[in-house]
């Protein structure tokens, strides 16, 4: 999942969103406003309602974005480095560098998440008892009651046993610490996840049958996304399988043409050295040590008049922001990490040093090979 644009970042981890998000907010917004508040609250202004539709709709999605944080920084806390987040149509998702070493950190990293979604839930429902009390206007009362709700409900729902749900995590951990194999538990709970979304795609259509309603539909579509997400994540834990004990070398590009820092982007956008093939290149510093990754589409984003007095320094992207990893280390590691896109290009770094690249395309390459290579043969070789 791709963020369109960047919020920035919390606790040192990315924070994208993306447009998904936009509709189920407008969604959100437009229900608050012109049905359940006016519905429990009438007689007030049309201005009144969206103001405080808006102002609820955003409070939830930052509950979302508190959920998905606490997922990352339990991560931190047992090893796993977070890359991003991203929210999306059905919450947010955290994208880490690997995956838990060990059932009991399987389940910390992916219980925190309901349990903060709970406990928002029972937040918001103790200020709702504190502003009845205390008599406080009806509609910021019917506010907080909702955000109440929609957090329990919030945890409930990422609390059942599907991937990707929070709940198939926890199924993966348990199958995991039953069979000792990690990626067999994967599969498991993907195949949960992809059940659980035609329950309610066949539920909601027979809701819609039924009632001619939209909240039919929008069941049928909450079951899609899952049942696409679950068949993902079970092709991922079969790629997984397949790279198992390929190390990155055997995958990426060797010896990539390097740009240094210090050109200008019209050298860059001019030399014929980068105008064929490729669209990312690496960028080696003072003593060819790596120092970050530019693509021509980044390069042509510059005014052509502001092109001799830019360098390709100025306009690349840090190292710090590209994925990296060692020539060794295992290539079904890359696979939570790496997605199509120049920008996301792998740099394979020994001592700063570039030894080579590797595009989604690199690995589809190999598990393409390595497919094709147990049809034929029956056997596990490693491409040379």
């Amino acid at each position: 999942m791709r963020a369109t644009f960047s919020l920035g970042r919390i606790a040192g981890v990315r924070i994208g969103v993306h447009w998904s998000v936009l509709v189920i907010f407008f969604l959100l917004a437009l229900g608050l406003a012109q049905g359940r508040f006016p519905q429990v609250e009438p007689g007030h202004s049309p201005a009144l309602y969206w103001g405080a539709a808006l102002a609820t709709s955003l409070i939830f999605f930052a509950s979302l974005l508190a959920h998905e944080l606490a997922h990352a920084i339990v991560a931190r806390r047992n090893g796993v480095q977070v890359d991003d987040i991203t929210l999306w149509l059905l919450g947010g998702v955290a994208r880490m560098r690997s995956e838990a070493s060990n059932p009991a950190a399987e389940v910390r990293i992916a219980g925190v998440g309901p349990l903060v979604s709970l406990l928002l839930g029972v937040l918001f429902g103790l200020c709702a008892w504190l502003l009845h009390l205390g008599h406080a206007p009806g509609l910021l009362l019917e506010a907080v009651t909702w955000l109440a709700a929609i957090n329990i409900l919030l945890a409930l729902f990422n609390s059942i046993p599907a991937a990707p749900l929070d709940g198939g995590r926890l199924l993966r951990a348990l199958l995991w610490r039953r069979s000792g194999d990690p990626l067999r538990a994967t599969i498991n709970a993907s195949a949960a996840g992809r059940a659980f979304g035609w329950l309610l795609v066949a539920a909601g259509f027979l809701l819609f049958i039924v009632t001619r309603t939209f909240e039919g539909l929008w069941l049928s579509l909450i079951g899609w996304f899952l049942i696409a997400a679950a068949t993902a994540e079970g092709r991922q834990a079969h790629f997984r399988t397949l790279l198992a004990g390929i190390p990155v070398r055997q995958a990426m590009t060797p010896d990539p043409v390097t740009v240094q820092g210090g050109l200008t982007v019209a050298q860059f956008l001019t030399d014929p050295r980068y105008r064929y093939r490729f669209s990312a290149f690496p960028v080696v510093g003072e003593g060819g040590r790596a120092a970050g990754l530019v693509t021509l589409d980044r390069a042509r984003h510059v005014p052509e008049g502001q092109r001799d007095s830019h360098t390709v320094a100025d306009v690349m992207l840090p190292l710090e922001q590209v994925t990296t990893a060692a020539p060794d280390a295992p290539l079904a590691d890359l696979l939570p990490r790496i997605q199509p896109g120049a920008e996301n290009r792998v740099l394979v770094l020994d001592d700063h040093r570039v030894l080579g690249i590797i595009s989604a395309s690199d690995i589809s390459r190999t598990v393409t090979w390595l497919m094709a290579a147990r049809q034929h043969t029956g056997e596990w070789r490693r491409p040379r």
